[in-house]
């Protein structure tokens, strides 16, 4: 006969501690059925469940040992029935919430556990993924990130992501809602969308600009990026406002293009564990073939700006990347590369980008128009590109 006991040890965090605590339990035979520990700040939590043989005085041994090293424990009987209902509990599906913002509240945690609670969501597990904040050093680029495991039973995860939507936008914070599924960690392509997500701002609009014609264009482009507009529509409505612009704009246009926060950092580290990385834009191969060779894109798919005796000729030459096209090349390069669509991950900010994130095992609407935000199934706006990896689970320690 045996029985479960919760084993809760605090105190100061001490080297060697786990494991003296293991190698005294081992000379009882102890059973360990789960075990948790957290450290912050030098303060240790432990907490082991265990079955304990009848008449074992491994738990008197154990509290005379913490004695010793100067920590407090304290020792909880769990029932069968009890011990019985976690096990069948763990058969529900677990998901990921995972809060960033540029620094975290108590606020924040507070509303996220509201939102859980009213779901039925159980959270088992809570870490931090960001790096160490000082206080004493902070500029508007902190990162901060927090990921919470849950469990429970979702009739309707839409339903959810909207709740959390909300409350981000309340709260000017992220909070994505993702099932925790094998392709989560097993992502291998990224496909991202050019103009104002791996850049800030719209190339076409900044050529436009010098070609005198500014405020027409912005205008079309906003209209195309909230949806009012057919994008292949637009875009040569806009193209042919450029007519006669000299070719030596676009290399001024190139030669300031602001790399958005992130974009570097994120694409290093993707590269570093395998990954293979995209650029489908709606926008000019001129800049996607700059944008690849300063972050080491491997493919780039965009449209060709038509030159007649060195300047634009007011056209576009070859099929149009618009939105169809971005997620039909998606595939194309996930088929190409023997990736399937589940392993894919998508990143854009306007109505175009919608049907490559839609199709993508993971859409990230990118700092994105109000109607791409509600439509896709992830957000990142506070943050940059490089908080992508947080949602993939990466720490900055990694």
């Amino acid at each position: 006969m045996s029985k479960t006991t919760l084993i809760s040890i605090t105190g100061e965090d001490q080297p060697g501690l786990t494991g003296s605590l293991m190698r005294l339990m081992a000379e009882h035979d102890i059973q360990v059925l789960d075990i948790g520990q957290a450290v912050i700040h030098r303060s240790l939590a432990l907490g082991l469940l265990v079955s304990v043989p009848q008449g074992s005085g491994i738990l008197k041994e154990l509290l005379f040992h913490v004695h010793e090293l100067d920590l407090q424990a304290s020792f909880t009987d769990i029932s069968s029935e009890d011990y019985e209902r976690w096990v069948d509990a763990h058969g529900q599906p677990r998901y990921i919430v995972t809060l960033l913002a540029r620094a975290i509240t108590a606020e924040h945690i507070a509303r996220i556990g509201s939102v859980t609670h009213k779901f039925d969501l159980n959270i088992e597990d809570i870490k931090r993924l960001s790096g160490r904040l000082s206080l004493e050093k902070q500029n508007g680029q902190n990162k901060a990130c927090i990921e919470f495991s849950v469990r429970g039973t979702v009739s309707d995860p839409v339903l959810v992501r909207q709740e959390f939507l909300v409350l981000a936008s309340e709260l000017d914070i992220d909070i994505s809602f993702q099932k925790d599924t094998v392709f989560r960690r097993n992502r291998r392509l990224v496909c991202f969308d050019m103009d104002s997500t791996l850049i800030e701002g719209e190339v076409i609009d900044e050529l436009a600009v010098l070609a005198g014609v500014g405020e027409q264009v912005s205008e079309i482009t906003e209209r195309a990026m909230r949806g009012e507009l057919d994008f292949t529509e637009s875009l040569r409505k806009r193209v042919a406002l450029l007519e006669g612009l000299p070719e030596s704009s676009l290399n001024q246009v190139y030669d300031r293009l602001p790399i958005t926060e992130g974009a570097g950092r994120l694409i290093h580290n993707l590269k570093r564990v395998g990954y293979r990385t995209a650029i489908l834009s709606g926008g000019f191969t001129f800049f996607g073939r700059y944008l690849q060779q300063k972050l080491g894109i491997d493919y780039v798919y965009a449209n060709e700006l038509e030159l007649v005796n060195g300047k634009l000729s007011g056209q576009v030459t070859g099929e149009i990347v618009d939105g169809a096209r971005k997620a039909s090349l998606m595939a194309e390069i996930a088929e190409r590369e023997h990736i399937s669509l589940e392993q894919v991950i998508a990143v854009g900010d306007g109505a175009n980008d919608l049907p490559m994130l839609s199709a993508a095992g993971l859409g990230i609407a990118f700092r994105a128009k109000p109607i791409v935000q509600r439509r896709a199934e992830h957000a990142i706006s506070t943050l940059g590109l490089d908080g992508i990896l947080y949602l993939l689970g990466f720490s900055d320690a990694q």
